[in-house]
């Protein structure tokens, strides 16, 4: 497979009213290994509809494609998350001493 730029590498998310399936095409690697790993180990759901060298194009229906809202975090929120990573690296690196 031939290098692409970032900008080449695009996702297209496809679906109508009309239609129970979405479909999705791709030339990103990562979103291939993401949707190859879905296909494999839920095949009932998630279909390879075609390939190239390129890309690679999927179909699974609508009801998986998700819109989520930004995770918002109060200040105490995220010195709480700071907390808890600092204890966790401790116990890590103790751990490997």
């Amino acid at each position: 497979m031939k290098s692409l730029s970032a900008y080449e590498q695009e996702t297209v998310i496809n679906f109508n009213a009309g239609e129970k399936y979405a479909s999705l095409y791709t030339r990103d690697q990562k979103v291939m290994r993401v949707l190859d790993d879905l296909v494999s180990r839920f095949p009932e759901i998630y279909h390879l509809d075609n390939q190239s060298d390129t890309d690679k194009t999927y179909s699974f229906p609508k009801s998986c494609v998700s819109y989520r809202k930004p995770r918002m975090l109060t200040e105490e929120q995220r010195e709480q998350a700071r907390e808890r990573m600092r204890r966790l690296n401790q116990t890590i690196m103790s751990d490997v001493d």
